[in-house]
């Protein structure tokens, strides 16, 4: 399936892309601005997370809040979030409402600072703090989103701190702080636009125009820290958590070809072979055939710098021990290593993949976004369209080729979730530990 993509770019640097669609009435319009967790600087970790919050809080022309009520009293749905290479913001709204979420969207890249004020910083401050304690640290696994990050990768590197930040971080945050984040990364130049669904391509071009065009280049941006690192961990790195969970938890994670490259696509097929659905290879053994396991899955986190991550997430049955869930899911990785992959797995890993694909550009929320992150990670949102073809030239002998490289001993990295003992005070948290690296 290809999608029809029209680009252009503004005299201020902002890229654009228009996928029309009238099968139904509605437009979805999605931003994306190039700055994640990875652009924190040292004490101020979490804090593009807590820019998405103080996005939501007005603009020279819009009040604190007035950007929700508006677009949902229009009869639309909105949000943001936040990774660690961007974070975006969307609408999806009635066609005839395309003007009013682009110039909700221009007026806060142009005017965000005048609105801002030390009570709104306080109150999302505070709320970004309860979002860490409820999803985070009071949630079952919740910390697996930090640790693993940590694990995998060196203390210097961009990718290796938490993406919702330290609650001293967040304390430490100031109007300063929020000024000079905003002046560095929320630009035009900085920032990708998507617009997908049922709209006329001159009047969407001409709302662009004259909501965007006017809005200045940024100056500078700090540079990232060195990302490039080595293709494998070099020794097994691994790490024991003891928390308030019902059921031990294993995160298994390889280090894997970046987003987008020629063998990011063997990775994504081999995660696809190991545990996309009940067919995967993880789960008929696992779940279905021996009953050591409750669910599992295997996915990619698509970065493209320095290095993506590979991982497998297993679930244990109540009468799995830890110790047994590790060993298996390193004996299923080894006898892959032994066996391969078949013919008939990698054609059911891509035609699951294309499936997926296919039936995301159906939505234009999912169409803008991945037009948007195409756009911006591999800087042409055309590619968008190549994607089936990428995936159909896997060869079994590529995937093989992935597994024998990146699934080895030497590349593995282990984060163990296992029931608190009921000595220890529920308060305590287990350090991270690294046996290898």
């Amino acid at each position: 399936m290809r999608i029809p993509i029209e680009t252009f770019r503004l005299e201020n640097g902002l890229l654009v892309s228009l996928s029309r669609d009238t099968t139904a009435p509605i437009v979805a319009v999605n931003l994306w601005y190039h700055v994640g967790s990875a652009n924190e600087r040292t004490g101020r970790t979490g804090f593009a997370h807590l820019f998405e919050h103080m996005l939501f809080q007005g603009s020279e022309h819009v009040q604190a809040n007035e950007h929700f009520e508006l677009v949902q009293r229009a009869g639309g749905t909105l949000n943001g979030s936040t990774w660690l290479e961007r974070t975006n913001y969307f609408e999806t709204v009635p066609s005839n409402q395309l003007a009013l979420a682009l110039w909700l969207e221009a007026d806060r890249m142009g005017a965000l600072l005048p609105a801002m004020t030390q009570e709104k910083l306080d109150t999302q401050r505070d709320v970004v703090k309860n979002e860490r304690r409820w999803s985070v640290d009071n949630q079952p696994y919740g910390t697996w989103w930090e640790r693993l990050p940590a694990l995998t990768f060196p203390e210097s590197h961009p990718f290796h701190h938490s993406l919702i930040g330290s609650m001293e971080d967040l304390t430490e945050a100031s109007l300063e702080d929020i000024e000079q984040f905003f002046a560095a990364y929320y630009t035009p130049d900085n920032a990708v636009l998507s617009i997908a669904g049922d709209f006329e391509t001159d009047e969407a071009r001409r709302f662009v125009e004259e909501y965007f065009g006017s809005i200045p280049r940024g100056s500078s941006r700090p540079p990232l820290e060195g990302m490039d690192l080595a293709p494998t961990f070099g020794g097994l790195l691994r790490s024991v958590v003891e928390d308030d969970v019902s059921l031990p938890r294993l995160y298994m994670a390889f280090r894997s070809p970046v987003f987008g490259s020629e063998e990011y696509y063997a990775a994504s097929v081999t995660g696809a072979v190991l545990g996309m659905r009940r067919g995967s290879r993880l789960y008929r053994s696992l779940v279905r055939e021996r009953q050591i396991a409750a669910d599992v899955s295997a996915f990619t986190f698509d970065l493209s710098k320095g290095s993506d991550l590979l991982i497998v997430d297993v679930t244990a049955r109540p009468e799995t021990s830890p110790e047994l869930l590790e060993l298996e899911v390193h004996r299923e990785i080894d006898l892959l290593i032994h066996e391969g992959v078949t013919v008939e797995e990698v054609q059911r890993a891509v035609a699951l993949i294309q499936t997926d694909m296919i039936t995301a550009m159906q939505s234009a929320s999912e169409r803008a976004d991945r037009l948007s992150m195409f756009a911006m990670l591999l800087g042409d949102p055309h590619l968008l369209n190549e994607q089936a073809d990428r995936y159909a030239s896997v060869t079994v002998e590529r995937v093989n080729r992935f597994v024998l490289e990146r699934l080895c001993s030497e590349n593995r990295a282990v984060l163990l979730y296992v029931r608190r003992s009921d000595a220890e005070s529920k308060n305590e948290v287990e350090p991270i530990m690294v046996a290898a690296s």
